[in-house]
């Protein structure tokens, strides 16, 4: 059986304790894979100055070009994991046959991670406020005629990663390129996507000393916070809350992204209803930039009937179906927990199953040995309903109907906020909600990135930090 070994500063090692990769239909072990202790993590990170000098014998533009070179062979290269050689379709099975994701999704989001790959320049570009990166390589230079300094805030970036969807991984490659070492704890279900990339960087010519991996328990996810000087963390709200005001910690948690349609489009909100549905569908609904509620002033229940209807057209397939679009649920016990916490929530008045009640489509389906939570549409007529502002892992979306005069008022933390509406007023208003962190207007759907903007945070203004710079030339 394939055995996936920790990473150490890119040396291979196998642990005494191990842990069981298990297929999401059947539950038998996919792999068996090394786990670390938080004492093995701790006296590692002892040489984190050490790692990020291996890094900074390459100027910027040499690891660009690196990574732009990982970016091919993570999509077409045989990679080693373990002992064992992984191609591109190896990685695409296990990836799927681990999550419970669609392989058609699987190959999407091998795709993205390679696209960022590739132009990282562009996205350091957008990130950066278009900063000439030479000036990274000796920590100061001048630009627009005038002198300024950068400093590298940390030895390393720590990184708590999730299980749910690959494309989050486009997220920290660009540490590389920034001269950032990476110590990584991959997601339980997920070890394929990480293992992949630095196999991918080592054979583009990167230090091989620039990624340790440490698949670990709560304990190890806790020491790699504590001891890298920053970190990215993934996970649910309860995970994310206890890190949220620290400052060395970036948090991609929840995201609560939504539609918000105006009074003075809301009478075509058929012509939107391809872009609301895309918004909840795409990736299996499995990210933070997915739709999952849309705020109207009116005509909520003729919109929710209608994406219920269009949604329950997505039924569970064979994830190796080309036309597979729903994602099995790994581990069952979360879909019949999620199930119970929609039926538990919609016993409090003021909202309507329409997937259920209208078209009778149940919640949960066991089909061919997997657990599937199908699309759910909820009408909400009171704003402050336990279902009106909720993320789930699966294609869930609640409409809500309120004055428009009173939605940004309303619709509390936002990732993302796709606005219909071409009221001036309106718009003003949106562009000083704080609740909204990144605004779309006009019909762009909430899953659409850009790769020169942040999506969650800034990675460059998480790891360095500009200071004041003068010299006697």
């Amino acid at each position: 059986m394939l055995h996936i070994p920790l990473l150490r500063a890119g040396q291979p090692y196998e642990s005494l304790s191990t842990v069981e990769v298990e297929h999401s239909q059947n539950g038998e072990p996919m792999a068996v894979m090394s786990l670390a202790n938080r004492g093995l993590i701790s006296r590692d990170m002892l040489n984190q100055a050490q790692r990020k000098r291996d890094l900074e014998q390459f100027s910027v533009a040499e690891l660009i070009e690196i990574s732009s070179k990982a970016g091919q062979y993570f999509l077409t290269a045989d990679l080693q994991i373990g002992d064992q050689n992984q191609s591109p379709q190896d990685y695409v099975d296990q990836l799927s046959a681990s999550t419970g994701v669609p392989k058609t999704l699987c190959s999407q989001n091998m795709n993205k991670i390679s696209t960022v790959l590739k132009n990282v320049a562009e996205v350091l570009g957008g990130l950066s406020r278009g900063l000439d990166l030479s000036i990274l390589d000796q920590g100061w230079g001048k630009q627009h005629g005038r002198m300024i300094g950068y400093l590298c805030s940390t030895n390393s970036l720590g990184g708590v990663l999730p299980s749910n969807s690959a494309g989050v991984h486009s997220l920290w490659v660009p540490s590389i390129a920034l001269k950032v070492p990476l110590v990584l704890k991959p997601g339980s279900t997920e070890p394929w996507s990480p293992y992949r990339i630095a196999q991918a960087f080592i054979k583009a010519g990167c230090p091989s000393s620039a990624f340790s991996l440490y698949p670990t328990s709560y304990d190890g996810a806790t020491e790699i916070l504590l001891r890298a000087g920053r970190s990215v963390l993934y996970g649910s709200e309860s995970t994310v809350a206890p890190w949220r005001s620290d400052p060395r910690v970036q948090i991609h948690g929840t995201g609560w992204s939504k539609i918000l349609v105006g009074e003075d489009v809301i009478a075509s909100w058929k012509d939107y209803l391809d872009l609301m549905i895309t918004s909840v569908s795409q990736n299996s609904g499995r990210s933070c930039i997915n739709t999952s509620s849309i705020w109207v002033p009116s005509q909520g229940r003729k919109i929710a009937t209608a994406l219920a209807e269009k949604l329950s057209d997505i039924a569970p397939l064979p994830l190796d179906h080309p036309k597979a679009k729903l994602s099995a649920f790994a581990n069952p016990k979360v879909a019949h927990q999620l199930q119970s916490m929609i039926e538990r929530h919609l016993k409090t008045p003021g909202a309507v199953d329409i997937s259920n009640q209208v078209f009778g489509q149940p919640t949960l389906v066991e089909s061919n040995g997997y657990t599937f939570l199908q699309p759910k549409v909820i009408y909400c007529i009171d704003p402050s309903h336990p279902l009106a502002n909720t993320e789930m892992l699966f294609p869930f979306v609640s409409v809500v109907e309120t004055p428009q005069s009173d939605i940004l008022d309303q619709i509390g933390s936002t990732l993302v906020a796709t606005a219909l509406t071409e009221t001036q007023n309106w718009i003003d208003d949106l562009l000083h909600c704080s609740h909204i962190d990144r605004l779309n207007l006009g019909p762009i759907p909430t899953n659409q990135i850009s790769w020169d903007q942040p999506h969650e945070g800034n990675l460059f203004e998480l790891l360095y930090r500009q200071r004041a710079m003068q010299a006697i030339a």
